[in-house]
């Protein structure tokens, strides 16, 4: 053990660069996956965050008026409480709609002009409530988005007992309590005492919410159980927990939440292959020296210890150091990244996922380390006999074909020398082309969200604005918006809810244009309606029904049966894909007295919707309301730069990948320095042919790469949108010239870096050339 102690310490004082370099690639890998986790949490976990954020309730009771719910912040294992607060159930709609549709359940709950420190709903536009406005409310955010309100909106809720209020919107909150879900979930929206006791002067008419925070969130289930049992069960009405708010929240950034997934997962691998490349090079170039310790007596289960011994002291360094030091700055960094940082290390999980992260590095660069020492242990304590052996390799037709068209000794010998060792080759290529295929499915992601948002009529969302008049026909209102010269056109349309028989929940349904005016659809499968009772459906609507495109099916609205033919599947990034469309005119053979809510503008290719919107809200005294139609892009806002950071540090793990290929290459060209001179190549000739082998690699890497990103691209963000609901035909492919961007940055770096280590091996002595052979 003393003599591998002093080997170890004598060879790392000798190899000083190549021991720095291990150790900070080591960091540099561990800097990047804590980043990866970090930002995962941050973005593919709304809820949590606004959990965290806002120190939400584990548990909120809803109970009835008369219930002590007080009593309930005084059991063990309750930390902390918000409320109890007085609520009162309310339907609101947005004040001066006249068309019957945008309205929405509430549940209105008073609280004070200062938010609560348990549970406190984030203010992301807007204000909180004030003394000064006694009629303002703040909603919460899927409530709002449902009504489609804004902060200075005016609101019209009616109360249980039929009193119609007037309330204006102060702000919109964001919380992590169950979302709005028409006809199942009401809406949280806050107002001030005396504003409950005007909309619901009746004390019957009211209730109470606490929210629990507890010491053990696992202890949830008891928790309930012993409230209920506290108050009683006829006083307790609902309950929900912070589970069921997480499982409702779930899938909003499903895509977010994979693409990370996949760059975690892929940032392991590529880290793991780096990390195994750099190890087996560096084994590979002491063989000389483990045969002199093989003579001098040094076992092969020594060798192995010897070199685990090392390698893990200096992989233990780099964790440590890349561990201390995200942990240290990481929360300090500008922008998202410290964000990410800062939320990740409040959240429960940051308690052990860093050291399964540093724990699970270690044990990965054993396993390699291990497996290349096995190897090392293998070698001949007498390699001269084995260099000595004459080994003939035969010139494959690629070689010689460009020898015979003259190509310069350089490229000829470059790649010769690069692909020479079929297994090695592969293996270089390999490592670093998972960086470059991870990259071009982030690139991918890219262009999807791009599409989304600068081509949106490709995916599925040809109307840009929707709009809804107070007191216009719909003669005036059809002239009034067609009349703006950049709407290109306006569809009338109407959406209800229908009942599937079977089914427990309610789906959309909706009725756009009319059968001689058709509304654009845009079918990724099958065809556009053209007749009467053709309609096309989202993925979400078919798997709920377990259909497909050809099928009839049958739905339930107000009483009345609707029969519709699914002739094709569209693009429905809203509920799910829960929605069914057909036209206007199919709607109205079950009630001729159906008259539109609303008309969906489809603009000019170059028109701004927001300097539309502008232009119409003005018109006609501000009776219409016009708004611009969601899109998915907008919810994903925050992933770009998240891709941006992903690719950086994918990028870090291929420099230090390419390093390694780099070193592996110089070293085995010395040996060949004796014979490229004998032959009549200068120095530069030679560094050239050093240089063209790293730039081979390069090559073969970004080809396989990008090749298999680009069917990774396509393949993971169908599945993510088949699995959401939206359907499978989203996904868009990086530009051509785009991707030969990439790919030349990959080989001019690759060609960059190595120019330096093989001016230096051109340069070295030609004992040392010597000794290297031997």
């Amino acid at each position: 053990m003393r003599a591998t102690v002093r080997w170890v310490r004598a060879d790392l004082r000798v190899q000083r660069g190549e021991a720095l370099f291990l150790v900070l690639a080591t960091a540099g890998i561990i800097v990047s996956l804590l980043l990866a986790g970090a930002f995962l949490a941050y973005a593919a976990n709304p809820w949590q965050r606004v959990f965290t954020q806002s120190s939400g309730a584990h548990v909120w009771i809803h109970t009835t008026a008369t219930a002590d719910a007080r009593a309930l912040t005084k059991l063990d294992g309750v930390a902390a409480a918000a409320g109890p607060f007085r609520t009162a159930a309310a339907t609101a709609e947005l004040g001066g709609s006249s068309t019957g549709g945008g309205n929405a359940t509430l549940e209105l709950r008073a609280t004070a002009p200062q938010p609560p420190d348990v549970a406190r709903p984030l203010v992301a536009s807007g204000h909180w409530l004030t003394r000064d406005a006694r009629d303002g409310i703040v909603l919460e955010s899927s409530v709002a988005r449902a009504l489609w309100a804004e902060p200075g909106d005016s609101l019209n809720v009616r109360g249980s007992g039929g009193t119609v209020s007037s309330l204006r919107v102060a702000g919109i909150a964001d919380t992590a309590e169950p979302r709005y879900r028409a006809g199942e979930t009401p809406g949280v929206g806050w107002v001030l005492p005396e504003t409950l006791r005007q909309v619901a002067p009746d004390r019957e008419h009211q209730g109470q919410t606490i929210g629990l925070r507890l010491d053990d969130p696992e202890d949830t289930d008891f928790a309930v159980q012993r409230a209920v049992t506290e108050l009683g069960a006829d006083q307790v009405t609902e309950v929900s927990t912070w589970q069921q708010a997480r499982a409702d929240a779930e899938g909003g950034d499903r895509l977010l939440g994979l693409l990370l997934g996949v760059f975690g997962l892929g940032a392991l691998l590529a880290a793991a292959l780096a990390v195994a490349g750099a190890i087996s090079t560096r084994i590979r170039g002491h063989l000389r020296d483990i045969s002199v310790l093989k003579a001098i007596g040094f076992t092969p289960g020594h060798l192995v210890r010897m070199y685990l011994v090392e390698h893990l002291a200096l992989a233990l360094v780099g964790v440590a150091f890349g561990a201390v030091l995200t942990e240290v700055l990481g929360p300090r960094l500008p922008g998202r990244v410290g964000e990410a940082m800062d939320l990740w290390q409040a959240l429960p999980e940051h308690a052990w996922v860093p050291a399964a992260i540093s724990a699970g590095a270690l044990l990965l660069i054993a396993a390699m380390t291990g497996a290349a020492a096995w190897r090392a242990g293998r070698v001949p304590p007498v390699p001269v006999a084995r260099a000595a052996t004459p080994v003939s390799r035969r010139i494959s037709g690629t070689v010689r074909r460009a020898l015979g068209l003259h190509l310069p000794p350089a490229l000829v010998l470059g790649w010769r020398g690069a692909f020479n060792r079929s297994a090695r080759s592969i293996a270089a290529v390999g490592r670093l082309a998972v960086p470059l295929l991870l990259i071009t499915v982030a690139l991918g992601a890219w262009t999807t969200l791009d599409g989304f948002e600068h081509r949106p009529q490709k995916v599925g969302l040809s109307a840009a604005l929707t709009a809804r008049g107070d007191g216009l026909d719909e003669a005036s209102m059809r002239r009034l918006l067609t009349d703006h010269p950049e709407v290109a056109a306006a569809y009338p349309g109407s959406e209800v809810a229908a009942l599937v028989p079977g089914q427990t929940g309610t789906i959309r349904l909706r009725g756009l244009g009319t059968e001689s005016d058709p509304y654009p659809f845009v079918a990724a499968e099958g065809h556009a309606p053209r007749g009467p009772d053709e309609a096309v459906a989202g993925q979400g609507l078919l798997d709920l029904l377990d259909a497909e495109v050809g099928d009839w099916v049958r739905m339930t609205v107000q009483g009345s049966p609707q029969v519709l033919h699914i002739v094709g599947r569209s693009i429905e990034p809203e509920d799910g894909g829960r929605v069914i469309s057909t036209s206007l005119d199919t709607l109205r053979e079950r009630d001729a007295s159906l008259r539109p809510d609303f008309y969906q503008l489809v603009l000019d290719d170059d028109a701004d919707p927001g300097a539309v919107r502008g232009d119409l809200a003005g018109t006609v005294d501000g009776r219409l309301d016009i708004r611009e139609i969601g899109n998915p892009s907008d919810a994903l806002s925050s992933v770009r730069g998240v891709i941006v950071g992903l690719i950086f540090v994918l990028a870090l793990i291929g420099l230090a990948e390419l390093s390694t290929t780099i070193a592996a290459g110089v070293r085995d060209r010395r040996r060949d320095l004796l014979a490229l001179k004998a032959i009549g190549l200068t120095p530069r000739q030679i560094m050239a042919v050093i240089v063209a082998g790293t730039g081979f690699i390069a090559l073969g890497a970004s080809v396989v790469g990008m090749a298999a990103g680009v069917l990774a691209s396509d393949w993971l963000i169908d599945l993510q949108g088949r699995s959401s609901g939206i359907g499978s035909g989203i996904a868009q492919q990086p530009s051509p010239a785009l991707l030969l961007t990439i790919s030349a940055t990959a080989v001019a770096g690759a060609v960059a870096v190595s120019v330096l280590p093989a001016a230096r091996a051109v340069r070295q002595r030609l004992a040392d050339t010597l000794s290297d052979s031997l």
